[in-house]
């Protein structure tokens, strides 16, 4: 029986409360699934530890897990502690300098959940979003100079590099390959930022003539906003860079019902690095310790992390279970217009898995 090693970081703020509950659906699902188990070691890093210590998480944490298959992670930010020294200091810590450079969104109906865009159903808004994740408008270049003077200059630069723009443009198109549209996506700002978004235009018009059975199209990101809303359907796979794609999978993420199901994957496709999977949600200190958060964003990222261990039966009991409870509308937390809680959602799933009906289901 394979057993995965998992880093489990839940990080601020509801992190420990959807990453407990992502734990405990696992532990079911492995006992269920058979085949194979989980091994799950907590990091407690993030902005309590920073309190005592000055650091968001050990000067040789990756060290410590950097043997690990995968990092199950929650979120980073704390509204006493300012945004940059919190993703800095933790998310950023480790997906930098693991090569995470695929971060990898879908966007898409589940069962039961109505699109605040009227009319719209599953079969319209069926998105992946690929962002680079290594480099361009956050690759930290920049800095600051006569500070606290009327003549301060704040300056964070772009970087992009042919090897990062090419690998994320090849890793989406081998992506889009694999759906059955076989259709993707580039946005970029190339009428207004001349020189990197340039770049990508120009990469990509070369690296897609090696993928003949992709169809490709080509978006400014201002536009690409008014497409999603507009004309949902004509969207497959996307490709964009760290801070456009950081914007639009949010959006899409609002446009399937909440950011509360919305899920993440940093990947280092090479597997040189263990790669991480999160919610997109957030730290959402304002609904801390209610006990009100939504797991499914939590539980979604366990599907991706089943897949890339390459455990594709689990991901597919688990992706079903979670679309049986929304599916049935009666266990939902409040960001998708019911009054479950954290603790019924997790019960709900738990039961879906084990094909009991303690729940209704």
């Amino acid at each position: 029986m394979k057993t995965y090693a998992i880093a489990a970081i839940p990080g601020d703020g509801i992190g420990s409360e959807v990453i407990d509950a992502g734990i405990e659906v696992l532990d079911v699902l492995q006992r269920h699934q058979g085949g194979f188990s989980i091994s799950v070691e907590r990091f407690d890093w993030g902005s309590d530890y920073y309190r005592k210590t000055g650091r968001m998480m050990p000067e040789d944490g990756r060290d410590q897990i950097k043997h690990v298959d995968a990092i199950y992670f929650g979120s980073a930010g704390d509204p006493d502690i300012a945004d940059h020294i919190t993703l800095w200091g933790l998310r950023l810590n480790i997906c930098q300098p693991f090569d995470q450079y695929a971060n990898v969104r879908p966007a898409r109906l589940l069962a039961g959940i109505e699109s605040p865009l009227k009319g719209v159903t599953a079969a319209d808004l069926d998105w992946l979003i690929v962002r680079e994740n290594s480099e361009g408008e956050y690759s930290g270049s920049g800095g600051r100079v006569h500070q606290n003077l009327p003549e301060e200059v704040g300056m964070d630069v772009a970087v992009f590099t042919r090897a990062g723009v090419e690998r994320i443009q090849r890793f989406a198109l081998d992506l889009a390959r694999t759906r059955p549209r076989k259709l993707l996506t580039l946005v970029t700002k190339s009428n207004a930022q001349r020189h990197g978004m340039v770049m990508w235009d120009e990469i990509f018009e070369r690296v897609k003539g090696d993928y003949p059975d992709v169809t490709t199209d080509k978006m400014l990101v201002d536009a690409m906003t008014t497409r999603m809303v507009l004309d949902p359907k004509s969207i497959d796979t996307v490709v964009a860079t760290n801070l456009h794609a950081d914007v639009l999978s949010d959006l899409a993420a609002a446009l399937t019902g909440s950011l509360g199901i919305a899920p993440t994957a940093n990947l280092n496709p090479e597997r040189r690095f263990p790669s991480m999977f999160e919610p997109i949600h957030g730290s959402a200190f304002d609904i801390m310790g209610q006990g009100i958060a939504n797991p499914i964003g939590a539980f979604w990222s366990a599907v991706m992390m089943l897949e890339h261990l390459g455990e594709p039966a689990a991901a597919q009991t688990l992706m079903a279970a979670i679309e049986r409870v929304t599916e049935l509308g009666d266990v939902l937390t409040r960001d998708l217009g019911g009054r479950a809680t954290t603790r019924d959602v997790t019960k709900a799933v738990c039961d879906a898995i084990r094909g009991t009906n303690s729940n209704g289901l």
